[in-house]
């Protein structure tokens, strides 16, 4: 279906490329036969009008249908009444004809409008890739057979099986096997990723190396390769306070100008001026005016940059949100799962009677069987602990305190500082960040380590590029602990942070922000769990983590990072900022130079030739520049 609307497209562009290029010709034969010739007023206009009809029958029906409709005063019906009147100012007594600029005039509209066609057309490619990130079809195991079925006939819990160059149909988990994958198209990130059993795998990803085995953990209707397309496919709906201006701008605008040229034709002739003269500057007047390069090229640069910030993983949902993302003065993050990765890692290690590897050893092996995270920052830290052979037993788990267990006929207890004061075993209070968890051997301090939840890699980054884009108030909001959350404050230089929030504490301390911001910016809030919902929603913007987020915050954000990088926010910011200040320049541009030409034509100094480039060659000049909002 994709491809039949895409070759549909390149189709409509060759046609009419055809067109123009044969109405060129037509329209070089003509001033050659009315220069060789001396043929009467009305057999030009029939030589003219062929080459006029060729080009403008498309302009002339829309026209038409907009009349018919109630939409009158349209680029269309502009162009329409602008060179008719044209082709008959020859009829008037000692005027000359204008038959060349009107079908030129009509020709270079089109052109103008085929350089629309093919920005939109380059727009729609720097998404497309989403779109083609749709599967066709999933591998099924059913009765012990694998079915080739439509991805949305697989239920959650059935197993799939993804071979190498085959796209993930659906969202689940490895169950068997390992591969690496491409993720590109829903996170902008060229490296591939290794995954392997227990491992989340995104439908969308292209499966590069291994034949993987996978239990869906999401129908095809919520999985992320659905949720990503209908974010990019609703994105154009909603318009930028620009692009709404634009349109409400062309609206009161067109009937303005065309009462003008009506008055700049009639009130010189009842003071005694031609009227030829005069309807040919009012018809200069008309073309000059057609506000096509602001209608044009404003949506088409939003629409740019939305595709440019979708190519890099960022999905924006809409134009109005390329305004509030260029205006950013505060950003407020959550802690865990946006600048941390919210899981346990070993941080440190500090051994007093044995090893540092000796230390892992034992605590791996005591907390072999524990479902706690910090049991399982312990044995990843120490993956060893499954196949050196060694003998655990007589485990325990002691309630608010920790366990004990036989290792090699060695009683180890690992737990808190109570479990330490039950065995007797003394130690020093360091005073260190992070769960620390201490280890005694047959009652003999044997020392501690240190877990932590894992600052992300760009997230010290991310502040530091924020700062420099002119963020001057960078918040931390977490459930966490005071000092855990002092910690990484302090790490990442926040401007503030506050710990201990409940749901409703994080939606206080926004509402708080929003009222003391400085007039004019904007405040964005970056979350990814299901308790960040309410705040995202409450924002100026919402940026959810998309990669590892919870479907409720990427649901009420307007933005969402498909790869779970705190740093993207910046490049956000610095699309936005880039695509509105392309916006302006194609304003500011349009205006300026029609504004120019509009009174040298109200004043005769202008030829139809300029007015033709004031509207058509501005248009082309400005689209051209909205196209650079799709480099990012």
């Amino acid at each position: 279906m994709a491809h039949e609307h895409h070759h549909n497209e390149e189709s409509s562009l060759k046609g009419r490329i055809l067109l123009i290029a044969a109405a060129a010709v037509l329209l070089t034969a003509a001033i050659i036969v009315e220069h060789k010739t001396s043929l009467a007023v009305w057999q030009l206009l029939l030589i003219y009008l062929i080459p006029y009809l060729l080009v403008g029958f498309g302009t002339l029906k829309e026209a038409v249908e907009g009349i018919l409709h109630g939409e009158v005063f349209g680029e269309d019906f502009l162009m329409t009444i602008a060179t008719l009147g044209a082709l008959c100012i020859g009829f008037l007594p000692g005027a000359e004809t204008a038959f060349p600029e009107a079908v030129f005039v009509m020709l270079f509209f089109q052109v103008g409008e085929l350089f629309e066609e093919y920005a939109e057309g380059r727009s729609r490619d720097s998404i497309k890739h989403l779109m083609d990130i749709r599967p066709d079809y999933a591998n099924a195991e059913r009765d012990g057979k694998v079915e080739m079925i439509g991805p949305e006939q697989v239920a959650i819990g059935e197993t799939i099986v993804v071979r190498p160059g085959e796209r993930v149909p659906l969202d689940g988990v490895i169950i068997e096997g390992a591969t690496t994958v491409d993720t590109k198209a829903l996170t902008g990130e060229s490296a591939p990723r290794e995954l392997s059993e227990g491992d989340e795998i995104l439908s969308g990803c292209v499966n590069l190396s291994g034949v993987v085995r996978v239990r869906t953990t999401k129908d095809f209707g919520g999985s992320t390769v659905s949720k990503v397309i209908e974010l990019v496919e609703n994105a154009g709906e909603r318009k930028s306070r620009s692009e709404a201006f634009i349109t409400r701008f062309a609206r009161i605008y067109t009937p303005v100008v065309v009462l003008a040229a009506v008055a700049l034709a009639a009130v010189p002739t009842l003071l005694g001026g031609s009227f030829a003269t005069w309807l040919y500057r009012a018809l200069m007047f008309l073309v000059v005016s057609c506000p096509c390069a602001l209608v044009i090229s404003v949506p088409l640069t939003f629409f740019g940059g939305i595709g440019g910030a979708s190519r890099r993983g960022i999905l924006v949902k809409g134009a109005s949100y390329m305004d509030t993302l260029s205006k950013l003065d505060t950003v407020v993050f959550d802690k865990t799962g946006t600048l941390t990765y919210g899981q346990f890692a070993v941080e440190a290690v500090h051994p007093e009677s044995c090893d540092e590897r000796q230390l892992l050893h034992l605590a791996a092996h005591v907390e072999h069987y524990s479902t706690h995270p910090v049991a399982a920052a312990l044995r990843d830290a120490f993956p060893d602990e499954a196949t050196d052979g060694c003998s655990v037993g007589e485990v325990e788990e002691i309630a608010g305190q920790g366990i004990r267990a036989r290792v090699e006929g060695d009683i180890v207890c690992v737990g808190n500082a109570r479990m330490m004061e039950t065995v007797g075993a003394a130690w020093h209070d360091c005073h260190l960040t992070g769960t620390v968890i201490h280890v005694a051997i047959n009652g003999e301090y044997a020392g501690h380590i240190v877990i932590n939840d894992r600052i992300k890699p760009d997230s010290a980054a991310a502040i530091a590029e924020l700062t420099q884009l002119g963020v001057t108030c960078s918040v931390m909001l977490t459930g966490d602990r005071e000092e855990v959350a002092a910690d990484v404050a302090g790490k990442l230089a926040l401007s503030e942070y506050h710990a201990g929030l409940l749901p409703d504490g994080k939606v206080a301390e926004v509402e708080r922000l929003l009222t003391s911001k400085r007039a004019g910016s904007t405040l964005a809030f970056v979350g990814d769990g299901i308790n960040d919902a309410p705040v995202l929603a409450l924002a100026d913007v919402g940026i959810a983590m998309g990669g590892l987020g919870s479907d409720a915050a990427i649901e009420a954000a307007d933005v969402v990072i498909m790869d779970d990088k705190p740093s993207k926010v910046a490049l956000a910011i610095r699309i936005a900022r880039r695509t509105i200040r392309i916006a302006r320049q194609n304003v500011i541009f349009a205006i300026g130079v029609k504004i120019a030409v509009l009174l040298l034509a109200a004043f005769g100094i202008a030829s139809m030739w300029m007015a033709v480039f004031a509207d058509v060659g501005v248009t082309v000049l400005a689209v051209l520049n909205a196209i650079r909002a799709l480099r990012v």
